[in-house]
């Protein structure tokens, strides 16, 4: 069996208020159909973060069918597809019923879904996909109404069971899920935390039984568990941090006795993002590709310089970020608190306001009302 794993696509996002619509485009409507038509994969599997926010933009969502639609509909390839962290699912799994007819399945249940898949070579394999949600959505859960956990990785241990629950008894068994596993490297300012005032992550032994899980969330390309679990990666660098990564979509084969190789495709932008660093002077002389790409610019000279962004525009038409490097920003990065941090403060806040105001630490009862409430203002915010 053959599988292209995909992720954290973020259609609507924009770098330093520039649109990366076209961009994104060229990945994924021109270079993701030919890595197909090249490898023949038995299906694709995007593993969530279809769109940057709750409610994306109508360019995006364009892009979207566009995409889809050449993989289902033009090259015959079945997708199996979740919403991350970003989507909204009920909005992501609109129609899925119908779609599914088309071997378009969109799995939006946290609870998931198992979808036998077919193989050019006459053999199969049981895909298991299962939508994002807070450990609060999954306590609402009919089946795991009789369960209790405080974190993401409870929430698993208990999600777990069902999942394997789905599958045959014979034949692979694949995941597709949007976490953030243990272990795994993150990139802050591009990832939005999975949780507020605690750690979102799930241990990597909980997926344990599975012979290759497909996961999105952290937008480095990564193995844990000797490739059994991968994140594939997003396909454009969508922070300055992220400006080194190689990006790219993952080839999976999983042979008989659980056999499995992996290939890293690579994707190459229409323009890249890079960071530069040099005297404001030196900038100015650029030459090459790089005028064309995206670049955060950390200027060393030793004094401000007057107008310093304007005129490098005149050189760099895609300047997403400026500093000099004698600035300190917290973080070592371009940016200034992590993502993290960010998420984390209205927490911290919220408790240091009821104690001064009752003069007592914040009741644990409070705690899982004020991170829903937090969770859902993030989303709705983006």
């Amino acid at each position: 069996m053959r599988f292209l794993h995909t992720a954290d696509w973020h259609l609507g996002r924009s770098l330093g208020g520039y649109s990366l619509q076209d961009d994104q485009a060229v990945l994924l409507a021109e270079q993701l159909p030919a890595i197909v038509r090249d490898t023949a994969p038995d299906a694709v599997l995007l593993a969530g973060d279809i769109f940057d926010r709750a409610v994306p933009p109508a360019e995006a969502v364009r892009l979207l069918d566009e995409v889809l639609s050449g993989l289902v509909l033009g090259l015959g390839v079945p997708v199996v597809m979740i919403p991350g962290n970003h989507d909204e699912a009920r909005r992501v799994g609109f129609g899925a019923r119908l779609l599914a007819a088309s071997r378009l399945h969109i799995v939006q249940s946290p609870c998931g879904e198992a979808i036998p898949v077919a193989g050019r070579a006459g053999d199969g394999a049981t895909i298991v996909a299962c939508g994002y949600a807070t450990p609060l959505a999954l306590a609402r859960e009919p089946s795991l109404a009789h369960a209790s956990f405080a974190d993401h990785d409870g929430a698993f241990a208990a999600l777990a069971p069902c999942l394997h629950a789905l599958c045959p008894a014979e034949g692979p068994r694949v995941l597709v899920a949007h976490a953030f596993v243990a272990g795994g490297a993150e990139s802050p300012l591009s990832e939005r935390a999975l949780s507020v005032g605690g750690s979102g992550a799930i241990g990597a032994d909980r997926f344990a039984g599975f012979d290759y899980v497909a996961l999105g969330h952290l937008h480095r390309p990564q193995n844990l568990l000797g490739g059994r679990l991968r994140y594939s990666g997003s396909p454009f660098p969508y922070s300055v941090e992220e400006a080194d990564h190689a990006k790219s979509v993952t080839l999976v084969e999983l042979g008989p006795q659980g056999a499995l190789r992996i290939e890293e495709i690579p994707l190459t932008p229409r323009r890249g993002l890079r960071v530069l660093t040099g005297r404001f002077a030196t900038l100015r002389e650029t030459e090459g590709p790089a005028r064309e790409d995206y670049v955060a610019l950390v200027l060393t000279d030793p004094t401000p310089v007057p107008e310093a962004q304007r005129r490098l525009a005149e050189i760099f038409p895609r300047i997403v970020g400026l500093r000099y490097a004698a600035e300190r920003t917290g973080t070592g990065s371009l940016g200034g608190a992590s993502a993290a941090e960010r998420v984390a403060r209205p927490l911290d806040l919220f408790g240091r306001f009821h104690a001064e105001l009752r003069g007592t630490p914040l009741p644990e009862a409070a705690r899982p009302v004020l991170v829903a409430a937090i969770e859902a203002a993030e989303i709705a915010g983006h």
